[in-house]
């Protein structure tokens, strides 16, 4: 089995925990967890610096496809960040509760 973290923002409190309760609910995360950020950066040429809310989902690595495909549809974002890292290790009790999930 491989497993995956998918890493993305969103723009305030709200949107942030409407994707996470939509990821779990759809049966796309085990978990969703949420941070508030602050972002730099440059978007179409403008210098930028904005309070966010970082997500993280634990998934099956299979599921991604459907994954980034419910973060499009449901991100306020023109460009939303969708970044996925494999989990190379990790507690198997815990690895094996993501795999049911």
């Amino acid at each position: 089995m491989e497993y995956q973290l998918v890493m993305t923002t969103a723009a305030d409190e709200s949107e942030a925990a409407a994707l996470a309760h939509s990821l779990v609910e759809a049966g796309l995360a085990a978990c969703v967890q949420m941070q508030p950020i602050r972002s730099v950066y440059r978007w179409k040429g403008e210098f930028r610096e904005d309070s966010e809310w970082r997500l993280v989902a634990k998934i099956m690595a299979d599921r991604y496809p459907e994954v980034e495909r419910h973060i499009r549809e449901r991100h306020s974002y023109e460009l939303p960040e969708i970044v996925s890292v494999r989990i190379e290790s990790g507690s198997p009790d815990y690895l094996r509760w993501l795999q049911g999930e």
